[in-house]
C-alpha cells in the first residue's frame, strides 16, 4: 500500500508542474493586438464606449462597440482556442476565445459565425459583422470585450462596478498597444 502511495504522489507532483509550467507560459506567449472588424479605424466607434454608464441590463459597457456594414468580416484579434461558438440572448451569435496572458476575447452580435475549429491564429476570419442578440433593429457592429482571467487588482475604482476593471480591460487601449 505504501508503495503504491507514493507512485500517486509522484504523479501528483508531476501532473502539478506540468499545470503550472502551462499556466506560466500562457502568461508569456506574444499576444497580437488587431482590430477584428476588416478596415475599421477609430472613426468606426465612440472613444468613450468602453465603462460607458449607465449601459441597459449590464448597467456598465465592458467592451467596445464597431460599426461597420453588415457582413463584414471579423477577425481573430490575437490567436487562441474557441471555448464557445454559437447563440446567446443578449450577445446574439457570439465567439469566445481564449487567448495569450490567459484573456478572453468575446466577439457578439455576428450575423454569421464561420469555421469550427478549435484554434484561431491571428487574423483568421471567425465570423462577420451583425445585429444578433440585443443588438437587433441597431445598426451592425461587433461588441469586443477583452477579459482577463485573473485579476489585475490596481485597474479596480470608484467607478460604478469599478471592481470589475479588474477583470474586463479596455479594448481600445489594447488595439492601441498600451500596456494592460
Amino acid at each position: 500500500m505504501a508503495g503504491i502511495m507514493s507512485r500517486i504522489r509522484i504523479v501528483v507532483r508531476r501532473l502539478l508542474l506540468v499545470v503550472v509550467a502551462v499556466l506560466v507560459a500562457g502568461l508569456f506567449l506574444p499576444e497580437s493586438r488587431q482590430i477584428p472588424v476588416v478596415g475599421a479605424g477609430s472613426g468606426d466607434w465612440h472613444p468613450d464606449t468602453f465603462w460607458y454608464y449607465p449601459w441597459g441590463r449590464s448597467g456598465v459597457h465592458k467592451g467596445v462597440d464597431i460599426f461597420a456594414i453588415k457582413g463584414t468580416p471579423v477577425l481573430a484579434s490575437s490567436g487562441g482556442v474557441v471555448l464557445f461558438r454559437g447563440e446567446l440572448a443578449r450577445g446574439g451569435r457570439v465567439v469566445l476565445m481564449l487567448g495569450p496572458k490567459w484573456r478572453l476575447h468575446y466577439y457578439a452580435h455576428l450575423d454569421q459565425t464561420v469555421g469550427n475549429g478549435l484554434w484561431l491564429a491571428e487574423g483568421d476570419q471567425l465570423g462577420t459583422v451583425g445585429d444578433s442578440g440585443n443588438a437587433a433593429g441597431k445598426p451592425p457592429h461587433l461588441h469586443y470585450s477583452l477579459v482577463s482571467l485573473l485579476p489585475l487588482i490596481w485597474k479596480a475604482d470608484g467607478a460604478p462596478q469599478g471592481w470589475k476593471k479588474m477583470f474586463y480591460l479596455d479594448p481600445l487601449r489594447h488595439f492601441a498597444g498600451g500596456g494592460q
